[in-house]
């Protein structure tokens, strides 16, 4: 799956923030409500080494996301992925709660421990327990199937430079002129127009 299969209008981009990957995608997702538009798809991500993405995960510039069962194995084929830093809680701009938990992990070619470090980084978001167990509740409401669906994770996994920041939206991120043009729209109440 790559760009040429995301059905949105041309000009428009997939650069969602962290809140929007939780609260518009992964609670949706945990909850069994369809996500508009569904353009992230399933995968298992533990057998792909991270250069093995491309075609399998949804591309937008050099990040790749899917959703994946939240897992202790994260080894592949060819190494594994290994936690760096703490846990960073992801929150709401409106309502400033925690909506979900955003951890992230580096990925080292060969056997653990003794693996050599790469470039390829992974943000792992997952609910946090409120929101997971407010979507449990909510299916079993519904009288859905016993799966606990809060397992599921958000993946955006992007090959950084030195250079770039830890949260891999640094200078490569850039807005079309549509985004810009909507992103605008909110501001006119601060402009002032001449008569």
């Amino acid at each position: 799956m790559g760009d040429s299969n995301i059905n949105l209008p041309p000009g428009f981009r997939f650069y969602p923030t962290d809140e929007e990957l939780v609260v518009h995608f992964l609670h949706r997702k945990a909850a069994l409500l369809p996500c508009h538009p569904d353009v992230i798809p399933d995968l298992d991500l533990y057998p792909f080494d991270p250069w093995e993405l491309d075609g399998r995960a949804l591309a937008e510039g050099n990040q790749w996301y899917y959703y994946s069962r939240r897992t202790q194995n994260r080894v592949t084929g060819n190494g594994y992925w290994n936690p760096m830093g703490m846990e960073e809680p992801v929150v709401s701009n409106s309502s400033n709660r925690r909506v979900g938990i955003k951890k992230f992990y580096v990925f080292y070619v060969g056997e653990a421990p003794d693996g050599n470090r790469t470039n390829w980084i992974m943000q792992e978001y997952r609910l946090s327990d409120s929101a997971a167990s407010s979507s449990r509740s909510s299916t079993k409401r519904k009288s859905q199937p016993k799966t606990d669906h809060s397992k599921w994770v958000i993946c955006r996994v992007y090959e950084s430079d030195e250079n770039d920041d830890d949260d891999g939206n640094g200078d490569g991120t850039e807005l079309s002129c549509l985004d810009e043009v909507f992103l605008s729209l909110d501001d006119l109440d601060e402009v002032s127009l001449p008569n």
